[in-house]
This record gives structure tokens, sequence and C-alpha cells, in this order.
């Protein structure tokens, strides 16, 4: 038998083994098997990972297993909660949702369960709304309707009208209906519900009944219409709170501290003046169209002062021209100084 080369013989067994493994055999041999060209990847087509993720290494006998690190989730740092909402533009139920909004929710103010009294201006029984001496019914039934969603155990509104009855004072305005409407109710306030509160915090006002009611709520709300005062040059959240007193004259003596005063006492924790028409001269009772302007404007605040300061810059006023504004503010209820308040313009 002729002799035959080592290679001869790789090249043999390469040929006869090759189905059963001769790639396996010639590396074994030291030989590299030729490789099939791959074709080139198609342009735009995404490029697996060259390697999977490896376990961490097992620790010893005895050691602890490392505890890996927490990987950071970015946060976006929340915007600040504004000091005063002013919403422009629209509806007055809109304007009314997109102030409250801005401030937090209604949620901020009045929690599940409350027990809720909403005070608007309804001060006369011979004029509709649209005379601006009375609070506009749709942004009273609007913050209704915020507090029940806000889970409020019930909401009424109450005032005691100086012109006419509240029965009619409730009709005449529109303020009855649109309130039943969202759920609320509407309460005639009594006489013998005043009662005498401690007015240890006043400076001048040393004795007041007030609505035993709003003494004891879980949240007050204040909701005035933007209106021309004869005496106190306007009314606003502060003097809208006059609605709630046995004596209402004895205000007047020195209107500006004793609106402070009575303040100090109530400290509603929400105030939305209407503005969406506002009465621009013969307030507080109106009764010319002439002296009615349309705005279309809301202004809230949990801060009374600074939602009266603002509200008397719509009137060309500064917040030190208005008593009242000065005296709580000096007394720390609150701030007028507007230009240091972070206010959204919604």
């Amino acid at each position: 038998m002729p002799d035959i080369s080592r290679r001869d013989m790789l090249k043999w067994l390469a040929a006869g083994l090759g189905v059963l493994g001769g790639g396996w055999f010639l590396r074994a041999c030291g030989l590299r098997p030729e490789r099939t060209p791959v074709p080139p990847r198609p342009t735009g087509t995404p490029v697996p990972p060259t390697a999977l993720p490896t376990a961490a290494p097992t620790p010893p006998p005895g050691e602890p297993t490392p505890t890996p690190a927490p990987t950071a989730t970015p946060t976006a740092t929340p915007l600040p909660i504004p000091d005063l909402a002013v919403a422009r533009g629209g509806e007055p139920a809109a304007l009314v949702r997109r102030a409250v909004a801005a401030l937090g929710g209604m949620e901020r103010f009045v929690r599940p369960g409350d027990d809720v009294i909403v005070k608007p201006n309804i001060c006369v029984a011979y004029h509709g709304y649209e005379y601006a001496a009375t609070t506009n019914p749709w942004v009273v039934s609007e913050l209704v309707r915020l507090c029940l969603e806000a889970g409020a155990g019930r909401v009424r509104v109450m005032d005691s009208p100086f012109g006419g009855s509240a029965e009619q004072a409730y009709a005449i305005s529109g303020i009855r209906e649109q309130v039943e409407a969202a759920g609320g109710t509407m309460e005639i306030m009594t006489s013998f519900k005043f009662v005498p509160a401690d007015m240890s915090m006043a400076l001048d006002l040393r004795s007041c009944d007030i609505y035993e009611d709003v003494l004891n709520a879980d949240v007050v709300i204040s909701v005035p219409i933007a209106k021309h005062h004869n005496l106190a040059r306007l009314t606003l959240g502060m003097k809208n709170l006059m609605g709630v007193i046995r004596d209402r004259p004895a205000i007047h003596r020195n209107v500006g501290q004793r609106l402070a005063d009575l303040t100090a006492r109530i400290r509603p924790a929400l105030t939305v003046v209407d503005a969406v028409r506002i009465l621009t001269a013969n307030g507080p009772t109106g009764g010319n169209l002439a002296d009615v302007r349309q705005l279309d404007t809301i202004i809230a605040s949990p801060d009374i002062v600074a939602a009266d300061a603002f509200a008397g810059t719509l009137f060309g006023l500064r917040p030190d021209e208005l008593e009242y504004v000065r005296a709580a503010a000096a007394m720390g209820l609150g701030r007028m100084d507007l230009e240091g308040l972070r206010i959204a313009e919604v």
C-alpha cells in the first residue's frame, strides 16, 4: 500500500466526516474551516446588542451579598402655589374653576365632610345681577359645585340683605336658582342665631354679635361683588363680611379698623372676588347700568387682604388707598404688597 502523507490523510478524513462534525475535527487538528460570508446589513436596521448583561459575581461563602445601588429617577420640581390667582376672559363658572385650580384646587381648602358656608353679597331685593349690586349667580353656584366635588358634607349660601327680604333678594338676584341647581342650600339667617363673639384680637371693635353658624363652620368662603361704596370706597372681601353681623351701622363708625377687626375674627379660608361685572359708582345699591363695567374677571386667594388689594387696582386704586386693607395688613392678617406676591394670571 502506498504511503499516504499526513496532509492527504487529513483531506480524506475531512471529506468523509464533514457531515458528522468535520468542522470540529479540523479545528482540533489546527486547521480553520472556511466561513460562509454574511450579507451586509440593510441601512436602517437596528444593530442588536453585542453582549447580554451578566449577573453580578457570587461573593465568597460567608461574605454578605452586596445591595445594588438604587437607580435615580428624575422628578419634576413642583411649581410653587401662587398667593393669588386672576382668571380673565370667559364664562363666570369657567373663570371660577380656573382661578381655584391655579391655587391648588378646592381640595386645598375643603376636606371630606366639611360644613361649608359661602357668603356672597346679596344686599338688595330690587336688582338683578346685571346691575352689579349682587354677586353673580354662576360664580356662587360654581363655588358650591367645587366644594361638593371636594367632598363637603354640606354647602350653605347665606346673606342678610338690607334692601328687601332675604327670600326676595335670593330669588331676584338669581342666586337661589343657581345654588340649588348646583346642590347647595340657601339659608335664611334668623335673628336668634346671632351670638356674642370673642373679639379679643380686635383693636377697636370690642363687641360684636356674629351669626353662630359662621363661627362654627369648618370653612367660610367670602365671594363679594367688586363695587363702589360711598363710605368705604369699595365693597370687597372684608366689607362683604358685614352681612354676618347683627349691628352693621356700628362698623361704619371706624370702618377701616373695624372691618379689619371683624376679619380677624372670621378669617375666611378663601376669598373669591366677582369682577365679572363691577359697579363703578353709586354703590352699594347701584341701579344704573351706565355705572357697570363688564370685565369678565375673577380674583381668588386664601389671603383676603391680598385679594382686596388686587381688586382695588381694577378701580385705579392702590392698596394703601383702602383704609381697611392698610389696617388688616398692619394687624398681620395678610399682605398688600402686590409686587412681592406670587400672582398667577390664568
